[in-house]
């Protein structure tokens, strides 16, 4: 987990779009990443969904946001079409993004350990650096929680 008030792991990740999303190019404005383990699970939607339905308010607010997970550019844009989603989905295939941000975690569920994305909130400020982290995100009212703090920069 990265600490607040240090910078923020630049990083260039493809979006579903076909675009490529480099964070130091976004500086002058606040980014908020959202890390979420896997598309098309009932809590990564959820959170999808939310962030899709506030996009216009961080916008508003002058804030980009993404989501990031480790699956591929198809996937996304699947995921992204089949729920309606606007907020844009970077791949981080090789995981480098997730671990540089201190994700990729060992996970344990039904007494079986893993690797996987860790769910993870970074807002960051308009100069790159860390400004709030949210670790072991529960999905209700987390992005009313995110927005609130991006409005509040």
């Amino acid at each position: 987990m990265l600490d607040i008030a240090t910078p923020a792991p630049d990083f260039t990740l493809p979006a579903g779009d076909g675009s490529n999303v480099t964070l130091s190019a976004l500086k002058g404005g606040p980014v908020v990443l959202f890390f979420y383990p896997r598309d098309d699970t009932p809590g990564c939607t959820t959170e999808s969904i939310a962030f899709s339905a506030h996009l216009d308010a961080f916008r508003a607010a002058g804030a980009h946001v993404f989501g990031v997970s480790k699956d591929s550019v198809a996937s996304h844009v699947k995921f992204a079409t089949k729920k309606d989603l606007s907020v844009p989905l970077l791949s981080d295939e090789h995981g480098t993004v997730c671990e540089d941000y201190g994700v990729w975690k060992e996970k344990n569920m039904y007494g079986k350990k893993f690797m996987g994305i860790e769910r993870t909130t970074y807002l960051i400020d308009a100069n790159g650096d860390v400004a709030m982290v949210w670790p072991k995100v529960k999905v209700d009212g987390h992005v009313d929680t995110v927005l609130a703090a991006v409005q509040a920069l």
